[in-house]
């Protein structure tokens, strides 16, 4: 199964130009790295505040641009991973040991990532087969470092 995990934002981590504590940095790193030797991370990386971002709203054929950045942090995402793990269960006992991810309040949020096979029910077997063939020619995502 695999699962994003979704390091939600803070009005500190949305600050323009803003950086990590560097203790924390390297606490972080310890643990990427064992999540990396367990063999579990599919991809990573942290995101930049969303002052530099930009929302594409949708109504019908009609395309809205805002800028960033946006309000409300708690709901905006600073970083994530994609992990490859067996169950919700073992991705949480994961989680449960990240350094806390900003030092205060903090969240991680933990979201299950479809499979074409769930799809079995509106999509072909064929058609699965073709979309899981074309997401295999994916380019792999070099992890951050």
């Amino acid at each position: 199964m695999r699962f994003m995990v979704i390091v939600k934002a803070t009005p500190e981590s949305e600050k323009q130009g803003a950086l990590p504590d560097p203790q924390l940095m390297a606490e972080m790193g310890k643990y990427n790295e064992e999540l990396i030797k367990a063999g579990i991370v599919l991809a990573m990386d942290g995101l930049h505040p969303s002052s530099k971002g930009a929302r594409v709203k949708f109504s019908g054929n009609s395309r809205t641009v805002t800028d960033g950045p946006f309000t409300e942090a708690k709901e905006l995402v600073a970083g994530f991973w994609i992990w490859q793990v067996k169950s919700l269960e073992e991705a949480i006992e994961w989680v449960k040991r990240c350094p806390n991810p900003h030092g205060g309040e903090s969240e991680i949020e933990i979201r299950q990532v479809f499979e074409m096979e769930e799809f079995a029910p509106i999509l072909s077997e064929e058609e699965i087969r073709y979309k899981v063939a074309k997401r295999a020619e994916l380019p792999n995502q070099a992890v951050s470092r």
